[in-house]
């Protein structure tokens, strides 16, 4: 990939970030943020609706926050690669993620922590500790469940005989227990481990995340484990077990996996060239379908609109966020002021339309 080829996509992508976050109507998740929580995520999706209004504004800050994560891994591959070429194509595979692009276009937590969690690694690396306990404490405050960070971090620093960044990590966790009256592990075991799969093929592509948890096993058994590798797998490792006893929110620990881009491409270049040319045909083309797939990903995401308009429209995977948007405008036509409905996210997506739940009638 050349510099003037890397420089389009960028620009065609943010395009089609824009468009996507421009047209796509508030959903479940935006709107139970926006009215039922005091976290920064909706203080941030309040200040961006007063400042410029229309879902582009709820999602303003994500943009940003986004662009600033792109940034950041384009500067982390800097540190892993040294050809421009693998540094171009890594950030790209990181921009094509689906899970980055809807972290990108819609308002949710994971995009705050992300660029936190990336310049962590990079100061670490540049040995410039001094911001580090800075960066602890506002993921601390942030993210609910930056436990698993904290652990990750420990075990690094026990492992690597960094030990005032392990007893950092070490405070961080204890102040987290202790504030949060403990980790919750209830539950009984339960169908969610395999959900858990889903979930991460949904958040790389399901070629993609094969590789991924491939690389990660290689690097167990074989390679050098550096602080990414400590923060990925161990928030792999926790979501996995968690999802055996409880329903697992994706964007708990997707920050803290995704950044593994770099592994991956980094497992991949070394097993390319300790393979001769003729032997390196089957890597290429299977390379090539992963960034085909994540192409693809990108172009249904982006244009999930025209898959909506279908007569089968019922079975569309946007349907929860496309039908109270449809349904406000219906009942405004009727010259109604009130709906109700069963689901309480659904009724917070009416609200921000201006249809509030009727009192004492049913609709």
């Amino acid at each position: 990939m050349t510099k003037q080829l890397f420089k389009t996509f960028i620009y065609i992508y943010m395009i089609a970030i824009f468009y996507l976050a421009y047209t796509t109507p508030i959903t479940p998740h935006e709107a139970k943020i926006l009215y039922d929580s005091l976290d920064i995520v909706s203080w941030f999706m309040r200040w961006g609706d007063d400042f410029i209004g229309g879902f582009i504004g709820l999602r303003l800050f994500s943009i940003i926050f986004g662009s600033f994560s792109v940034y950041l891994f384009y500067k982390l591959s800097q540190i892993y690669f040294e050809d421009r070429k693998e540094i171009y194509i890594s950030t790209t595979i990181f921009m094509l993620l689906p899970g980055i692009i809807t972290a990108i276009a819609m308002a949710n937590e994971a995009i705050i922590v992300l660029p936190i969690v990336l310049l962590f690694v990079i100061f670490h690396h540049q040995k410039d500790y001094k911001y580090l306990p800075f960066l602890m404490l506002v993921l601390f405050f942030v993210h609910n469940s930056s436990f698993v960070f904290f652990v990750a971090v420990f075990l690094y620093g026990v492992f690597n005989k960094e030990t005032r960044l392990s007893l950092l990590a070490l405070t961080f966790l204890l102040a987290f227990i202790y504030l949060a009256d403990g980790i919750n592990l209830r539950g009984v075991p339960s169908g969610h481990f395999i959900d858990i799969f889903g979930l991460y093929a949904m958040v790389f592509s399901p070629l993609l995340f094969l590789y991924f948890f491939y690389a990660m096993y290689r690097i167990l058994l074989r390679e050098k484990k550096g602080l990414i590798w400590y923060i990925s797998f161990t928030a792999l490792l926790f979501s996995l077990i968690l999802s055996i006893r409880q329903k697992i929110h994706i964007t708990d620990f997707a920050p803290y996996v995704m950044i593994a881009v770099v592994l991956i491409m980094g497992v991949f270049n070394h097993t390319l060239r300790v393979r001769l040319p003729q032997f390196q045909t089957n890597y290429k083309r299977g390379f090539l379908l992963v960034i085909s797939v994540l192409l693809i990903s990108l172009f249904v995401t982006v244009g999930h609109q025209l898959f909506f308009l279908l007569d089968n429209s019922k079975l569309h995977f946007a349907k929860r966020i496309y039908r109270p948007y449809v349904l406000a405008k219906e009942v405004k036509s009727r010259g109604l002021e009130c709906y109700n409905v069963i689901d309480r996210r659904e009724e917070y997506q009416l609200r921000y339309y201006g249809v509030l739940p009727c009192r004492g009638n049913e609709l």
